[in-house]
């Protein structure tokens, strides 16, 4: 059999190449340590009892399918949370339920791009993006974030990648990998590029309640009520359920424009017969209850301080720099061309996981343009970060001394 050749421009490589090496040299008895993926699980950050309790409560009566768009009770909780937060347009009706955020996106752009329609979306990015993008017949075209500026887009390269092909914005926020959340300013500017190209705007907001320091979250809905948008978030990042799958997305906008797209939608959503039943119902309790992840990331909080820990020891490298995160789970660390001269940054994390035993993600699997950096997790505690680290700065050690990048092998044979 031969693969389809929608796939030939696909990329997801944080689960690809390196990952395989990883778990190869783990069956045969050597230790990783794992500092690439954003499954809080592994590292003891669990889902609270009270929600996984109300799930198992639920469970006698979530053996059937539900309504395609989601139970009622779930989708009245997301409304209400919307509402709360001034959405006042958004509705019960308005909202979908997935099988997490990663399969809506896959939906919501199977129902809306023709093939050869560009999307807008940042560099750099979560790679599902640009996947699902090329998957649905349409092209990627990727906007700058500033490194310079907070990791905020450049909103003059933003305009200038806009064509009569143009049919949407992407917009992370919090941003993974960089973890940039941006200001209202910002988002506003989204929304004028929108109104005077009429572009769709995708908001990715999953990690809208993991915020540090003085950061506030502003929905882009809410500076863009007159424009059509799609709000996209869950229950995976902020209460620690990603294998639950339980994600949603909400549609904003002028009704009437966006009518037949919602036919679309419900027959996508109907097409996939429902969302996981008992993970939905975990939906109302984790919006109308304690909000535990509040004490993680404040000042002595568990996140903020591997945040806080990570940042100040990655920046402590000669040759490396970091913008600290405002948000998400993450930190993007740059590698200074002139001291580390990587021409291929897959390879430098494949080296890294052979001598090093640790496991990060290039930079370039998030669709940065550059062999100059990539993506730490700030999940691991803080031993094991201060240790992960230890390993990266004598790794780098050595690059230093020999005044190049040490030669390089192909990736492939690593497999």
């Amino acid at each position: 059999m031969q693969h389809s050749s929608k796939i030939e421009n696909v990329r997801y490589e944080l689960r690809g190449p390196i990952l395989h090496a990883a778990k190869k040299m783990e069956s045969e008895g050597q230790r990783i340590l794992r500092m690439n993926l954003g499954d809080t699980a592994p590292f003891g950050l669990e889902a609270p009892e009270s929600i996984v309790m109300d799930m198992i409560h639920h469970l006698p009566g979530a053996q059937g399918y539900s309504d395609s768009k989601g139970i009622f009770s779930a989708r009245t909780a997301i409304s209400q949370y919307y509402q709360t937060r001034g959405l006042m347009q958004i509705g019960v009706e308005d909202v979908f339920v997935g099988n997490g955020v990663s399969e809506l996106i896959s939906m919501t752009l199977q129902a809306f791009l023709e093939n050869g329609d560009e999307v807008l979306i940042p560099a750099p990015d979560y790679p599902l993006w640009t996947a699902s993008v090329t998957l649905s017949g349409g092209t990627a075209v990727h906007y700058v974030c500033d490194e310079d500026n907070q990791w905020w887009p450049d909103m003059a390269d933003v305009e200038a990648k806009i064509t009569e092909r143009t049919r949407a914005i992407v917009i992370i926020n919090p941003n993974n990998p960089t973890g940039a959340v941006y200001p209202r300013f910002i988002l506003e500017q989204f929304a004028k590029l929108a109104r005077k190209h009429d572009l769709v705007l995708f908001s990715d907001e999953i990690y809208e309640k993991i915020l540090y320091g003085d950061s506030v979250h502003i929905h882009t809905a809410s500076v863009a009520e007159d424009i059509c948008c799609l709000t996209f978030s869950g229950l995976s990042k902020a209460y620690r359920m990603p294998g639950y799958r339980a994600g949603w997305v909400a549609l904003t906008g002028p009704r009437a424009a966006t009518a037949a797209y919602r036919e679309s939608l419900e027959l996508l959503a109907s097409l996939r017969l429902c969302a996981n039943v008992p993970a939905q119902h975990a939906i109302q309790t984790s919006l109308g209850g304690h909000q535990s992840i509040d004490e993680l990331v404040k000042p002595g909080g568990r996140l903020r301080e591997q945040r806080d820990l990570a940042w100040k020891l990655l920046n402590d490298i000669p040759g490396v720099s970091c913008v600290p995160a405002a948000g998400a789970l993450y930190l993007f660390p740059k590698l200074d061309p002139e001291v580390y001269p990587f021409a291929n940054d897959e390879q430098f994390v494949l080296d890294l996981l052979e001598e090093q035993k640790i496991l990060v993600s290039h930079g370039t699997a998030f669709n940065w343009g550059a062999p100059d950096h990539f993506r730490f997790v700030i999940l691991p505690a803080t031993e094991d970060i201060e240790e992960a680290v230890r390993r990266i700065s004598a790794f780098l050690a050595v690059r230093r001394k020999s005044g190049a990048a040490v030669p390089l092998q192909a990736v492939a044979s690593a497999g």
